[in-house]
């Protein structure tokens, strides 16, 4: 009889990850190679660093380039998954972006941005990866990267909140929809994590300083902080979890 902790092995299988170039997305690549599985890496910007993570576990890496802002750049990459890229079991959608304004000046195309990068390339990657899966009669799984505005408002944020929330109920559609085929379609929500992309924040002595009050953990977190959640979610260990949101927050959302 196998160990338990043999469900959480990733041995044999290829995992896909976008925004792998820094933070979350390399931290998660890590993970995933450090558990068995060779990744695809997804991202506008230079891979190297994360390649070598990956490679650096003994498992193969392999390097697109794609912008998630454009949408001839993600049909090249779907057209290229299962030709000159192998086709992955496993799915994290973690790219994304943010923008930052006042409701009432935000700009058109601060929204269209976000909601291309967060929301629209993500059901159209999902999509075709899922295709496959079904018509191949195999099983896989969908990590989201969701956000806690895939439960709060927020503030200045309008798009982001917007393309987070909708994200949410995307992982619950799809699991509704994929579970019979064998599919899992789980998300994380990660807290205020010490990013790119909260660089802002954090150099905002007000905003920082109520935002570690509300953490009962009492920092920010880090891309460690989030492997363990998506082995897990890759894995077996979760072959009977779906549409779930997994909050890795310091305990943000229990305030």
């Amino acid at each position: 009889m196998s160990s338990i902790l043999d469900r959480f092995r990733l041995d044999g299988k290829v995992a896909l990850v976008t925004g792998a170039s820094r933070g979350l997305g390399a931290g998660i690549a890590e993970a995933l190679a450090q558990a068995g599985a060779d990744v695809i890496l997804v991202a506008r910007g230079e891979l190297e660093a994360t390649r070598a993570l990956v490679e650096k576990t003994g498992r193969k890496a392999y390097a697109f380039k794609a912008d998630q802002g454009n949408r001839a750049s993600i049909d090249r990459l779907i057209a290229a998954l299962g030709r000159e890229l192998p086709m992955p079991d496993i799915l994290v959608n973690n790219g994304g972006t943010i923008k930052r304004g006042a409701f009432t000046e935000f700009l058109q195309a601060d929204w269209d941005e976000v909601l291309e990068v967060n929301l629209t390339s993500i059901f159209r990657l999902s999509q075709a990866v899922a295709r496959d899966w079904v018509a191949r009669k195999t099983t896989g799984k969908i990590v989201h990267i969701a956000s806690m505005m895939s439960f709060q408002g927020g503030i200045r944020i309008a798009s982001y909140t917007a393309a987070k929330s909708g994200l949410g109920g995307l992982t619950k559609l799809m699991a509704n929809e994929l579970a019979p085929h064998g599919i899992n379609v789980n998300a994380i929500a990660p807290g205020y994590m010490a990013t790119d992309n909260t660089a802002a924040l954090q150099a905002d002595v007000v905003r920082n300083k109520s935002i570690l009050e509300r953490i009962p953990a009492g920092r920010w977190g880090t891309p460690a902080d989030m492997q363990g959640a998506v082995v897990f979610l890759s894995s077996s260990a979760s072959d009977y979890l779906q549409g779930h949101i997994l909050a890795v927050d310091g305990g943000w959302l229990a305030r």
